[in-house]
């Protein structure tokens, strides 16, 4: 049963999962700052205008420092019983779970091992992973994208780059779903404890055999005097690993499927492939990989239009109700590949802006293109109608998605 102090809030639902762009417009107009209830029941302020959302994300008086916001878990959840958040935590260490000067250190120390020429050097195995994966395609007249292309493009990328064997591929992509879900309490513990097992295994296999990669640079800096702690580097590497191949998994499924539903968006796109950089943007502003930014708090009250959010209160900015606000965007619902997209947030924003969005990027153009080519004649296999999405308010991805090749 509802806490009596949450009963009269909105709470995101499965019908908000389905849909949130409906929610986010009458919002952005009505009640652009509003208290609302997580699936997982954390009661927090949703922050839907884009002009606000800058304004969270550069607001230094916000903090994302997860382990000093375990009491205002406790003080703002709806559930009955006490919850532990030990397992989560053994993982939030990292830069988007810290303030400065921790977030300082850790972000200069995953950007000194995170370079664009790192980035630069995976184009062709991307490339590589993308004509195999295509190539394993082309006998089947029709495959769900996701398990068959989506997933397994970034997954070898981010791998390759961490230097985590393919064999290790199945163990981390079911927990990572788990662990962006709105998943249950005890079954994100479950999922958070296997995950720092396994990356505890990681780490120290890289301490012991390093190897030309992003985690062994990680783990055995060339500075003696900068290092990460054991429990941040495993937390980096659980961000790296997460964040590096569910949003771009997401990135091609949600782009493939925008230019499926608008045939005259994707015959531009075939006749001009040099839209395609500007094309992925439009993608990641028109449905991008994340919904809901992850948790954010105030530690002193906070002005934002009419409303002021007192001191410890959870702040949560929606990047996709951002990217749709017409005071910024012309025709915000339309999806045009032909637009400028600049300024959208689907990678945030000020200092927690996402490390690979260089990596993103070049990945989403190399898949769709190539996906496009191989196949002139792609469709849905399905009434896109039917397409669901995944339960889950930090990432806005498909479940499935059934396409015809031929």
């Amino acid at each position: 049963m509802r806490d009596a102090r949450f009963a009269t809030l909105l709470t995101l639902d499965e019908q908000f999962l389905q849909n949130p762009h409906e929610l986010y417009g009458r919002l952005r107009s009505e009640q652009p700052v509003h208290e609302v209830i997580l699936p997982r029941g954390i009661k927090v302020w949703l922050v839907t205008r884009y002009d606000d959302v800058h304004t969270v994300l550069t607001e230094p008086t916000i903090s994302k420092d997860i382990v000093s916001a375990v009491p205002l878990l406790e003080r703002h959840t709806t559930a009955e019983e006490p919850q532990s958040y030990e397992a989560e935590l053994a993982l939030a260490g990292h830069m988007l779970n810290t303030d400065p000067p921790d977030h300082t250190r850790l972000r200069a120390l995953v950007n000194k091992a995170f370079t664009g020429r790192r980035v630069e050097q995976l184009r062709g195995r991307v490339e590589q992973a993308a004509d195999e994966l295509l190539d394993a395609m082309a006998d089947q007249d029709e495959v769900d994208l996701l398990p068959a292309y989506a997933f397994p493009l970034p997954t070898t990328v981010i791998c390759q780059l961490l230097g985590v064997p393919d064999s290790d591929k199945d163990e981390f992509r079911d927990v990572s779903i788990t662990m962006t879900s709105a998943a249950q309490h005890e079954e994100m513990a479950d999922a958070a404890m296997r995950m720092a097992a396994y990356l505890t295994r990681l780490v120290e296999s890289k301490r012991e055999n390093p190897a030309d990669d992003l985690l062994s640079a990680l783990v055995n800096p060339s500075d003696d005097n900068e290092r990460m702690t054991s429990a941040e580097l495993q937390s980096t590497a659980f961000l790296l690993l997460v964040a590096g191949h569910e949003t771009t998994v997401n990135l091609i499924g949600n782009g493939v499927a925008m230019l499926l539903r608008d045939p005259e968006q994707l015959a531009a796109l075939r006749a001009d492939p040099s839209l395609m950089p500007g094309a992925v943007d439009e993608m990641l502003r028109h449905e991008g990989p994340l919904n809901i930014a992850t948790y954010r708090y105030t530690t002193q009250p906070l002005q934002l239009g009419d409303v002021l959010i007192p001191a410890g209160e959870f702040v949560m900015v929606s990047l996709a109700s951002a990217n749709r606000d017409p005071a910024v965007f012309d025709d915000a619902d339309r999806f045009d590949i032909t637009r400028n997209a600049t300024g959208h947030m689907a990678f945030g924003y000020g200092i927690h802006y996402c490390v690979g969005a260089q990596l993103a990027r070049m990945e989403g153009e190399i898949a769709i293109g190539k996906l496009l080519d191989r196949f002139p004649k792609l469709a849905f296999a399905r009434d896109p109608g039917e397409l669901r999405w995944r339960p889950s308010t930090l990432m806005r991805g498909l479940q499935t998605l059934p396409l015809r090749l031929r």
